[in-house]
C-alpha cells in the first residue's frame, strides 16, 4: 500500500486500471479498523493500487475530492472516479465492489 506524499494527486489517479485512494486520518477509529482490511487486500489484489491519504496533512487534496468524512475510499478507473465508499467496509464488501468495476 503506498502513502500519498503529496505528489500531483492526478498522476497517482491516473495509472491505467484501478486506484483506491483511502482518504483517512489517525484520529479516526473506523479508520484504523479498516487500514488491515486494506493493507491484506493491496497484497492479494496485485493489480488494483492502493493509497492512503492523510486528511490532515493533505487537507486541499481532501477538500477538492468533496471527502466530508473518514474513512472514504475513492475508486478511480483509469484516471476517473468511478464509485465512494465512506465509513468502514468488511474485507469481502470490499472484494466485491472492486470486482465490479474490473
Amino acid at each position: 500500500m503506498q502513502q500519498y506524499k503529496g505528489e500531483d494527486f492526478k498522476s497517482v489517479t491516473s495509472k491505467e486500471g484501478l486506484v483506491v485512494v483511502d482518504f483517512f486520518a489517525t484520529w479516526c477509529g473506523p479508520c484504523k479498523m479498516l487500514m488491515p482490511v486494506l493493507e491484506q487486500l493491496s497484497t492479494e489484489d496485485v493489480e488494483t493500487t492502493f493509497v492512503k491519504l492523510d486528511i490532515d496533512e493533505y487537507r486541499k487534496q481532501a477538500i477538492d475530492n468533496g471527502i466530508r468524512a473518514v474513512p472514504t475510499l475513492v475508486l478511480f478507473k483509469d484516471g476517473k472516479e468511478v464509485s465512494r465508499a465512506s465509513g468502514y467496509q468488511p474485507k469481502e464488501k470490499l472484494v466485491s465492489w472492486l470486482a465490479e468495476h474490473k
